[in-house]
This record gives C-alpha cells, sequence and structure tokens, in this order.
C-alpha cells in the first residue's frame, strides 16, 4: 500500500486544491483575484516583498532602521513601499509610540505568521537549487 501525504495529489490525478481555481477566476492587474494561488501572489509580489516578509518571520517586529540595516540594497522608497504592502494586505501592523521624535515599530499579524510555511518552502526550494549545478 502506497502512502499518500495529506493535501497532495497522486501523480497524475487533476483534482486536488489546485484544481479549485477554473482560468475564469483569474482576473487582470489592478482587480481583486479570486484564484487563491493569486491571492498569495498578490500579497507577496513585488521584488523584494519575500526578502521583507523574511526579516518580520524571523524578528517578529522591527523598526523602519532595522529593516533598512538588514536590506541595505534596498532604496527608502521601495523599502516604504513594501512596508505600505504588507501592511494594507494585513500582513504587518504599523504602531506609532507617541513622543518626539515619532517611532513607529512594525509587527507581524497572525495572518502574517500564517505565510511561514509558504516562506519556508520557497527557502527549501531555492536552497535545493543554490547547491545544484
Amino acid at each position: 500500500m502506497t502512502h499518500q501525504t495529506v493535501g497532495h495529489a497522486p501523480p497524475g490525478d487533476r483534482g486536488g486544491p489546485l484544481a479549485d481555481c477554473p482560468e475564469s477566476a483569474l482576473v487582470p492587474p489592478g482587480r481583486e483575484p479570486s484564484c487563491p494561488v493569486d491571492i498569495t501572489l498578490a500579497t507577496l509580489g513585488g521584488r523584494w516583498t519575500p526578502l521583507v516578509l523574511r526579516e518580520f518571520l524571523r524578528r517578529g517586529q522591527a523598526t523602519y532602521s532595522e529593516l533598512s540595516a538588514a536590506l541595505p540594497v534596498l532604496s527608502d522608497k521601495v523599502l516604504s513601499d513594501r512596508l505600505a504592502q504588507l501592511t494594507g494586505a494585513g500582513v504587518i501592523e504599523r504602531h506609532r509610540t507617541p513622543g518626539w521624535p515619532p517611532r513607529v515599530r512594525y509587527v507581524l499579524t497572525p495572518q502574517g505568521r500564517e505565510l511561514e510555511p509558504v516562506m519556508r518552502s520557497m527557502w527549501e526550494w531555492g536552497a535545493a537549487r543554490r547547491t545544484a549545478p
């Protein structure tokens, strides 16, 4: 008897969770996606977004300065845009501390924490290719 991993269709089977998204569910950019894969891609879309999320998964929370130091290749504009994107998607929250100078801390939300298995899979897939010829 062969073992079937939960959530994965056997080879050659076109059913399973990835078959839930018919081509008609795909929408052009700018419209709200309905395909689960498209929803995930919209959240993680844009160059550097997964790496910004990676920093939150490592830390749980961070200031702009901490993120800027951890990702020095990002311009201020790109980092600001990615933080706004992830905030808008509900992946992180922006917390402002009163006082002078104002202090802002970004915190990973429970919804953002749910992306950890996605990021882990991306890490593992990439790590396997990094050492491949």
